[in-house]
């Protein structure tokens, strides 16, 4: 097997969507019904092997990342993942290294998997909505339980252990009315990453197009900002926030490292426990069911033209509306799962969330070209700001420093768009 010509990222499912949660937004719960009801969803020892050995071999550089997902894992026991590192080690190629993710809603972790976590480098991404009320309004047990607290002493358990740990937050109409709010409370934890994912679950009926506890596109927008206002002036270099990091990437000359922001995807894959290989995470049907790795070869399904067409359309169906935004370079039209509205002048293939994702990257862009700048070296050279010609205000000798910021960002002047080259932004 020869390996894949670019880089890729799995998210294995060894539990498929089986969960001991049920979180009213899941949309992996319904895809239970991929295996049948006589048979649990557990990956077979033999194909955990061939899943493990093929990724290896198809890794293209000298670090090959494992991303376990469910459903939830550690409903598989900690000998699984036991197993699991014993086979990594067995087919691991000289001079190559491992590394090992897992997005948990840590229900179920203890002492024994805190030792495991440190001991074999694991790096976790835990699921925490905010505080209690925001949090178990809807990620509840099956037995419609609140779970708030599990999860706290879950993630005390891993900061114990020194476990490197993202915080998962997901956005949903009602914690997103309390932006400033959920952020103090991760903050005040101890959290030092943050991701926040919104929910968009759509629901033929409804005004919207969506559910009742998918967010409003304004105010993800505005949820956004007001965190980042609150992050720039005390926060940065302390938390990392996905959202702010992926909005200054193409300033700094980097590409997007979230699959959602880049220009094409399929380069996140899933592999089911049962071997079956689809497009994308959020399109795990038969439609994109492109084969099983007991089969073919992990490599040639990652490689294969069907898979490349499916990254390759996000790019070339992009509404001619988004084609001249100010702000392309910063979205490139976000997730496909998520274009189904219409332009203004009614081209199909909008994101839903297009009016949020506009007004927070154009409220952080006199940040990102500030940032880009500083890594590049000159301003005026980065993407964004030849993108985006006018959109972003040079220094101006008429605006003093503690003066509101010409941008319309709201903050002074010297905490915003003020070249460090004529203040030191104290």
């Amino acid at each position: 097997m020869t390996a894949a010509s670019r880089g890729f990222q799995v998210f294995v499912k060894p539990a498929g969507a089986l969960c001991n949660m049920a979180c009213h937004y899941c949309y992996y719960l319904e895809k239970q019904h991929l295996h049948s009801a006589d048979q649990p969803p557990r990956m077979p020892d033999d194909l955990l092997e061939q899943y493990i050995v093929q990724h290896i071999e198809a890794s293209p550089g000298a670090v090959t990342t494992f991303s376990w997902h469910g459903g939830e894992p550690t409903v598989l026991g900690l000998d699984f993942f036991r197993r699991t590192v014993d086979l990594q080690r067995r087919h691991q190629r000289l001079g190559h290294r491992i590394v090992n993710g897992m997005q948990t809603n840590g229900l179920l972790l203890d002492e024994a998997w805190g030792r495991f976590f440190r001991e074999e480098q694991f790096r976790i991404g835990l699921s925490l909505d905010g505080p209690a009320d925001l949090h178990d309004a809807y990620r509840v047990t099956r037995g419609q339980k609140p779970t708030h607290a599990q999860v706290m002493r879950a993630f005390e358990l891993l900061q114990r252990h020194r476990i490197p740990c993202d915080i998962l937050c997901v956005v949903h109409d009602l914690n997103v009315r309390h932006p400033t709010r959920v952020y103090r409370f991760l903050r005040k934890i101890g959290a030092r990453s943050v991701g926040f994912l919104p929910v968009v679950e759509r629901q033929a009926g409804t005004k919207s197009g969506v559910s009742p506890h998918s967010v409003a596109p304004e105010a993800y927008g505005a949820f956004l900002c007001a965190i980042f206002d609150e992050w720039v002036e005390r926060d940065t270099g302390r938390i990392a926030v996905q959202a702010f990091d992926e909005a200054t990437r193409p300033a700094r000359g980097l590409e997007h490292s979230l699959c959602v922001f880049r220009e094409t995807c399929g380069d996140v894959p899933v592999v089911e426990c049962s071997g079956d290989f689809y497009c994308c995470d959020h399109f795990v049907d038969a439609e994109h069911r492109l084969g099983n790795i007991r089969e073919t070869p992990l490599a040639n399904l990652v490689e294969s033209q069907a898979q490349r067409a499916f990254g390759l359309a996000k790019r070339d169906t992009l509404p001619r509306y988004c084609q001249t935004c100010e702000v392309r370079l910063m979205c490139h039209g976000g997730c496909p799962k998520d274009r189904f509205i219409r332009t203004p002048d009614d081209e199909a293939g909008l994101n839903y969330l297009c009016a949020g994702f506009k007004r927070f990257f154009i409220h952080i862009l006199p940040y990102a070209v500030k940032v880009g700048a500083e890594r590049i070296g000159a301003a005026g050279t980065d993407p964004l700001r030849q993108a985006a010609p006018g959109a972003v205000p040079d220094g101006r000798a008429d605006v003093g420093r503690n003066d509101p910021c010409p941008c319309g960002s709201g903050r002074k002047y010297k905490r915003c768009c003020l070249p460090r080259g004529r203040d030191d932004l104290s």
